[in-house]
């Protein structure tokens, strides 16, 4: 069985937030933080139990779905002997990032189905599923909370269309009663999995939306959520450890660094679960960016050297990374977790969920409301009812001239997730930026990012310059019934997001690809 050792947090060389962090985790304990959390006190946080108390399910579920393992295992294995040998995952944000940790940590063991998890409206990587997989053995599966994700119900309605219309090859997973549970009963999906209503999409990694795909991939699920229970520890009573709790002391740690200015939240992680921090990024930025506040998840970033950094940076490392102590030596703040391999990922899930929910209490926002996301679905809705807008773009330097120090790059690429030569383009521009301008960079994939850092990015602290680029598509693909394609709702994305930050008076401009790229020559 796998343990999450107690000492969580490994090691903290804090330097110059030792006192303010101190300060958080004793008040985070004379509140009763952690024991309110558990018992769904949502005056934690705000006195309106709305979008609080409602959205606590998380706290429960491990125990709950281990008891649906033999189930989730039964499903995967009908799948398999079906001679269904691919699944192909259509969601975004909640419901595909865990996913895509799952598949790109642990791959699929011989006799499972492999995953390819398809979060994108770029018509070429939707193109691609046809291309190169042989439909008659996929199977689909939808996944949205809200059953309405525009996204997922364009890429269930293209590949319905492509498969004939067979609803044992689909599979979808939602909340009770809605149209995407109605639909998947009416055309006779394979399953429906209805996950708990008051699970929101970013803490829902070990539910259905996570554990699904993985009884797919062949994942050993009692290992991945035998991790949980150590994670959580005693949260009240005479065993409790107060203030070295690890999810209390690392929430206070990440709470009280981003009140001390250190608000960008840097995170190093081993290589085998490298992708770990596309779930984080999500948890961190949907969770904390609103009310003009929040914490600025850093991931991605090639690990550098004290020049290379500001005086707004935490680094939290999973596991020991060469590099940190000389970062610590020249007074980085640097917190180590205790790691020992990838089936860790139910504690970290675990102790990363409860800390950052504590989190949410040391800056005084709700940590489970998004009240900006929505945001970006309006512009796209009004985008595509009058027409693409011609947006002309400007160059990169003008934006780069407007950062200052305490603000941060984000990168947002709207372009084919599948193509690798690319991205390692844009990555390499984005480290180049990094190291002249000694700010922190983020990079966002469209319109992924929108269901993960957009919440951030509109609600949180105003010291992002959002850099967007967007590829062109030679060919479109149709989606039934919609009247346009793909590569319409792509770019009506794009510009709604752009829109939409222009209008709050954020610095944000839309810049040639090839532009960004010629940075590293």
């Amino acid at each position: 069985m796998v343990q999450i050792p107690s000492d969580v947090v490994a090691r903290e060389r804090l330097g110059p937030l030792s006192s303010a962090v101190e300060v958080a985790a004793t008040d985070l304990v004379a509140r009763d933080a952690l024991h309110r959390l558990w018992t769904s006190d949502h005056t934690l946080w705000q006195d309106d139990p709305r979008e609080a108390a409602d959205r606590l399910g998380w706290l429960a579920v491990a125990d709950q779905m281990a008891d649906q393992v033999d189930d989730l295992e039964a499903f995967a294995a009908a799948a398999a002997a079906d001679g269904l040998r691919h699944a192909v995952l259509l969601g975004m944000g909640g419901s595909s990032l865990f996913p895509e940790v799952l598949w790109r940590t642990f791959g699929a063991r011989p006799g499972c189905l492999d995953l390819r998890v398809l979060d994108t409206t770029d018509p070429a990587a939707i193109a691609r599923v046809a291309a190169e997989l042989d439909l008659d053995a996929c199977l689909f599966v939808a996944a949205s909370k809200s059953g309405t994700t525009i996204e997922t119900s364009s890429q269930l309605a293209h590949f319905w269309g492509l498969t004939g219309g067979d609803g044992r090859r689909f599979v979808a997973i939602t909340d009770s009663h809605t149209e995407l549970a109605r639909l998947g009963r009416q055309r006779n999906f394979r399953r429906v999995f209805e996950n708990r209503g008051d699970i929101g999409g970013r803490y829902s990694a070990l539910s259905y939306f996570g554990l699904v795909p993985a009884a797919l991939l062949g994942v050993d699920l009692t290992a991945l959520l035998a991790g949980v229970a150590p994670a959580v520890g005693p949260t009240t009573g005479a065993e409790h450890p107060g203030g070295e709790h690890p999810a209390l002391r690392l929430g206070a740690i990440i709470g009280a660094a981003a009140l001390q200015g250190r608000d960008k939240l840097t995170l190093v992680l081993p290589h085998e679960i490298g992708t770990f921090g596309l779930w984080l990024e999500q948890l961190v930025a949907e969770s904390t960016g609103k009310d003009g506040t929040g914490i600025v998840p850093v991931t991605g970033e090639h690990l550098g050297r004290d020049k290379d950094y500001g005086d707004d940076r935490l680094f939290v490392s999973v596991g020991y990374r060469p590099g940190l102590d000389d970062l610590a030596a020249a007074g980085q703040p640097v917190v180590e977790l205790a790691y020992q391999n990838r089936l860790d990922l139910g504690g970290l899930v675990m102790v990363w969920e409860q800390a950052v929910a504590l989190a949410g209490a040391v800056l005084g926002v709700n940590p489970f409301d998004q009240p900006d996301v929505a945001a970006a679905k309006e512009a796209t809705a009004k985008v595509l009812e009058a027409g693409l807008p011609g947006i002309e773009p400007v160059p990169l330097t003008g934006l780069l001239d407007q950062i200052g120090p305490g603000d941060y790059l984000a990168l947002q690429a709207y372009v084919d997730p599948g193509d690798d030569q690319l991205l390692r383009g844009i990555h390499d521009a984005r480290m180049v930026l990094r190291d002249r301008l000694k700010v922190a960079t983020t990079l966002g994939i469209g319109p992924r990012y929108l269901h993960s850092t957009g919440q951030l990015h509109k609600g949180g602290p105003p010291t992002g310059v959002f850099v967007q680029v967007v590829g062109d598509d030679p060919d479109d693909v149709a989606i039934p019934g919609a009247g346009y394609g793909f590569s319409t709702l792509k770019q009506a994305q794009a510009a709604g997001d752009l829109l939409s930050l222009q209008e709050r008076g954020l610095r944000a401009g839309r810049v040639k690809l090839s532009e960004l790229l010629e940075v590293t020559a």
